[in-house]
């Protein structure tokens, strides 16, 4: 098949669970070789073991994102152990969703550093291996993925400092877009809607109680529902 990608590496980051390691799973099976990138290790085992056992060739990297060292460690041992860097799916996210007024905004402090800076540190990092792909990989060309959401697209109550840091990755990625797109570096920006993903788990037991519930309707049909995406 012409759209394979065979003879390619990725680097997927909150690949951990969710659409992240969906992600690493369906690009494996379409013959890339993927590093998987996450905090929690037992899950990236887990992930590796069942690429390989279905034929792939996967690397597990435990490493956090909001650290700026570690996001470069990462893509350096990427290319260190699989020998490129063809697609990078800049996943990793968390939601913590809550009214401005008397925000715990510690929790402000980690969607701002994981959504978006952990993003552009591994953006920055992977941008030279990137650049270098798209001129003489199998492809000639590379691609960078970041994901948002539909938060990124529309505010609403009770998600403002989420909305922010989502309307954020489609800024940066529309502007390093057009840095790169003329060298065939491929920028795709992801913007699902509500996601069955383990980002539910992240709420505190009061935002998930009936007065949100009783709340808007945009936050009734995340809690009672399902989360959307990192």
């Amino acid at each position: 098949m012409a759209d394979r990608l065979d003879g390619t590496v990725a680097l997927v980051t909150g690949a951990s669970s969710g659409i992240g390691e969906a992600a690493a799973m369906s690009l494996a099976e379409q013959g890339a070789a993927v590093a998987v990138l996450a905090r929690r290790g037992d899950r990236l085992d887990a992930l590796v073991s069942d690429i390989e056992g279905d034929g792939g060739r996967a690397l597990a990297i435990e490493a956090d994102v909001t650290e700026q060292q570690q996001a470069i460690d990462a893509v350096e041992r990427t290319v260190s152990e699989l020998g490129r860097l063809d697609t990078v799916f800049n996943n990793a996210g968390v939601m913590l969703n809550g009214p401005v007024e008397d925000a715990p905004t510690e929790e402000w402090d980690r969607m701002v550093d994981l959504n978006v800076k952990g993003l552009l540190y591994v953006a920055h990092a992977a941008l030279p291996h990137l650049l270098k792909a798209a001129e003489d990989g199998p492809r000639k060309v590379a691609d960078l993925v970041n994901t948002s959401s539909v938060a990124g697209r529309r505010a609403s109550s009770g998600s403002a400092v989420y909305n922010l840091t989502k309307f954020g990755v489609g800024a940066f990625s529309e502007g390093l877009r057009q840095e790169v797109t003329k060298r065939h570096v491929r920028l795709s920006l992801v913007e699902p809607g509500a996601v069955a993903t383990e980002l539910q788990s992240h709420l505190r037991d009061e935002r998930s109680g009936p007065r949100w519930r009783s709340g808007s309707r945009t936050w009734r049909y995340y809690t009672q529902r399902t989360s959307p995406t990192p």
